[in-house]
């Protein structure tokens, strides 16, 4: 059996994985962190441009030496990516890495049963 042709799931198991209660509860899981946090992230970005276009001379005042208050939000701007990244790292550890374990484990249990059924036994 070459590289390519590993086995896997019967065909239809994607299908019929995708339709699981299981799956549809890890898909919500991860919708329920993704959405809020795109939304706010979004908003915070929207809020940076429009501050940057329209209240340009509060965003010169300067914070302390040569920060000013656009430099400061730029900085945010990072800082709140790499929190959002460390963020959904632990989320995910913590709710959808278990998950989608558990529906592997089920997969791999279920092809198991499959090659062991399909398997001639000797007769004695």
């Amino acid at each position: 059996m070459s590289d390519l042709e590993q086995p896997g799931p019967e065909p239809g198991t994607n299908l019929a994985i995708a339709n699981s209660p299981e799956f549809a509860r890890l898909r919500l899981s991860l919708r329920r962190f993704v959405f809020p946090v795109t939304i706010g992230f979004l908003a915070w970005y929207a809020l940076y441009v429009l501050l940057s276009t329209y209240a340009t001379e509060w965003m010169r005042t300067p914070v302390f030496g040569n920060v000013n208050v656009a430099l400061l939000f730029g900085v945010l701007q990072f800082v709140s990516t790499f929190g959002i990244a460390w963020a959904y790292s632990r989320y995910a550890d913590r709710h959808l890495d278990p998950a989608a374990e558990a529906i592997k484990a089920d997969i791999e249990a279920a092809d198991a049963d499959v090659t062991t059924d399909e398997t001639p036994k000797e007769e004695s």
